[in-house]
């Protein structure tokens, strides 16, 4: 099963009045990371600033625990094939496949025959999963069921879990938790000035509140830990260190799924040992739970010949979800898109009419819309929405008659503008809101591309720097868009051209699901796991 060691910091004087005095100064730093991390974010910018006092703190108290954390004996890639054949032992289909190292894809599978597309090569039964069930079973359980936090926090508590396991020379999950990294790339590892390259970034705020979320979770449950009667019995009540905290997170946010409960009467969230070991590139989701065999399955997302490497799909996310969450930025994203939040002023004197016609088109009066790589950047939600916050009183008017569901209706649909005039408001406005993001960032593009050919980039600043340069380019391209398309309208207004018939037989999609970047991930109605989650 391998070996482990631990060691604990020695304080001078190694007893009594030293230790106690060691002890209250490790609990005023808590507290006082406690306290900073529960305060409401400052505005203005100041956001850097509370960050880098968080951080200060943070490091005061790692330098104390320094030695105390758990460690394995050995790399983790010696703990692979200890990992695999638990998984025999433990009913688990995985004969098609070897853990191998992809260099700067980090470790995956590699097929050790050909493989068919839609083929199953990867069956885990519940037994080797990690889930919320398991938690509540284990020593963590009265702990679980007592404390608000971890009552209404499934991620964290299945951080804990993965601590108190860890901590344990018994636990069936040895193979597993040894074959996991000893560090993470996830923004929480970053060092300040590697934070400091993502400001004027949309990704940098999620950073600073991830960082910040973290820190107040942590010194909340190193007091727990150290007062409440159902922790006595957790090893971590000796040894919970900030490292141990991070570490434990990362791991649930690059890993955690959602699968049905065992009852099948709710979903649990779960970690999924060898599947996880899978890389991401773009196509559908091809991993579901057999409710009926009680496990989890993975069918091969395309034809694989032998040696080459095995991917899934983790799901539709923009760049900034995969830095955030997952710790990697991935270069042919289809999916990646950027958020721009638009709202109609309540102080605007068309406001209630404008905010009628949105109801009518099933759109609120201010949300978090997205553009995208697509060869229109912008959704027919935001053109839709956009149509209605350039309209004219006299076109408000018209489309609040009561036989104007059809256009209503069309808002969306490009091929029939509200009127000429219109479009050209929508595009002019449009290039004025993206050249303003495109100032906040501090760099250009070109500079982007000049520093990532730099070789002394550590690997954590390139990747922050590939996500602003992402940013950008998403940007520059509906600029482009909105460009030709202001050109193109204005000529067809000075033309005279008239505008398309508006028949009943077109009608367009108007309904705006607004979508939150930091949701967690679901098992939809047909089974499918999708990778990650964030904390």
């Amino acid at each position: 099963m391998g070996k482990k060691s631990r060691s604990k910091i020695q304080k001078s004087g190694g007893c009594g009045v030293s230790a106690m005095a060691s002890s209250k100064e490790m609990m005023n730093l808590i507290a006082e990371l406690l306290q900073k991390c529960s305060v409401e974010a400052p505005s203005g910018g100041g956001e850097w600033q509370e960050y880098l006092e968080i951080k200060s703190l943070v490091e005061k108290i790692r330098k104390k625990q320094k030695g105390v954390s758990i460690i394995f004996e050995g790399c983790r890639h010696s703990h692979f094939q200890e990992l695999l054949s638990w998984a025999k032992v433990s009913g688990a289909t995985c004969d098609g496949f070897r853990i191998a190292d992809f260099g700067k894809e980090g470790y995956g599978l590699q097929a050790t025959r050909d493989i068919n597309a839609d083929e199953l090569f990867l069956c885990i039964p519940r037994k080797m999963l990690m889930t919320l069930d398991s938690a509540q079973k284990s020593v963590l359980g009265p702990l679980l069921r007592q404390d608000r936090i971890l009552k209404a926090m499934g991620n964290v508590s299945l951080a804990l879990h993965l601590l108190c396991e860890r901590a344990n020379p018994t636990s069936v999950w040895l193979p597993y938790i040894r074959s996991l990294p000893q560090n993470y790339t996830t923004p929480l590892y970053y060092e300040p000035e590697e934070v400091h390259l993502l400001l004027g970034t949309q990704a940098v705020q999620d950073v600073f509140n991830q960082f910040k979320n973290t820190g107040r979770q942590y010194a909340y449950f190193y007091k727990l830990l150290q007062t409440h009667p159902a922790a006595d019995v957790l090893s971590l009540k000796e040894n919970f260190t900030f490292d141990d905290y991070r570490w434990a997170v990362s791991s649930v946010m690059t890993r955690q799924n959602q699968i049905p409960t065992e009852d099948g009467s709710r979903i649990t969230q779960a970690l999924i040992p060898v599947w996880d070991m899978c890389n991401h590139t773009n196509g559908m989701i091809t991993t579901g739970y057999n409710v009926e065999d009680d496990r989890c399955e993975c069918a091969a997302l395309r034809n694989y010949k032998e040696n080459e490497q095995i991917y899934i799909f983790y799901g539709a996310r923009t760049n900034a979800d995969f830095f955030v969450h997952n710790g990697f930025f991935f270069q042919d994203n289809i999916h990646d898109q950027l958020k721009i939040k638009l709202g109609i002023s309540k102080s605007e004197r068309l406001y209630s009419m404008k905010a009628e016609v949105l109801a009518r088109a099933g759109i609120p009066v201010s949300c978090v819309f997205a553009l995208d790589l697509n060869e229109y950047p912008v959704s027919t939600q935001l053109l839709a929405f956009l149509r209605v916050f350039c309209m004219t009183e006299e076109e408000l008017k018209d489309y609040l008659v009561e036989d104007s569901l059809n256009k209503i209706l069309n808002l969306s649909n490009r091929e029939f503008p509200v009127s000429w005039e219109n479009e050209i408001k929508i595009w002019t406005f449009l290039k004025t809101r993206i050249a303003l993001l495109l100032k906040n960032y501090r760099t250009t593009s070109e500079e982007d591309s000049a520093m990532l050919q730099q070789p002394d980039l550590s690997p954590c600043a390139r990747v922050a720097i590939h996500l602003r340069l992402a940013e950008k380019q998403i940007l520059l391209k509906s600029l482009a868009s909105g460009q030709a398309q202001h050109v193109h309208f204005e000529k067809k207004q000075a033309e005279g051209t008239p505008l398309p018939c508006l028949g009943f037989g077109h009608v367009g999609f108007t309904s705006c699901k607004v979508s939150n970047l930091n949701d967690s991930d679901h098992l939809g109605k047909s089974g499918n796991v999708q990778r990650g989650l964030g904390v």
